[in-house]
């Protein structure tokens, strides 16, 4: 007999932070299931990261490393994705940041959870994708 199923834990979305990247995944980002396929999530993830990279690089960046990445909960069509973002760590051309996601499940009662955690390093690139230091503070 298996075990009754407990619910994911109640989360909140950060107070006091405004999300990097909000986006509703549709049928075509899911299997035949309606489970999200992680590899869109990982697009995702990268595109919300490259957001504050480009901004500390004043520029472009390019993704040279996902560092880790754990998928916590599953992503269903129709759950509001939000992406928080924040630079952990700077180089002289690179950018490392923590990517955190939060789905807001769109069903009778509100479920906030999160659901993906990144780390990605970006570096500065110049116009001939060659690797530029990161211009001072």
């Amino acid at each position: 007999m298996n075990p009754p199923h407990t619910p994911p834990p109640f989360t909140s979305l950060p107070e006091g932070r405004v999300p990097t990247l909000r986006v509703m995944p549709m049928p075509a980002d899911a299997n035949i299931h309606g489970d999200v396929f992680g590899g869109w999530i990982m697009a995702q993830v990268d595109i919300a990261g490259a957001i504050p990279a480009a901004r500390r690089a004043a520029g472009r960046v390019a993704t040279v490393a996902v560092n880790a990445i754990q998928f916590r909960q599953p992503v269903f069509v129709g759950d509001l994705l939000s992406f928080y973002t924040r630079i952990v760590k700077t180089g002289t051309t690179s950018i490392t940041v923590d990517v955190e996601v939060y789905a807001e499940r769109q069903r009778l009662d509100a479920e906030v959870v999160r659901v993906t955690e990144a780390t990605l390093t970006y570096v500065a690139t110049d116009e001939a994708r060659h690797r530029r230091p990161l211009p001072p503070l």
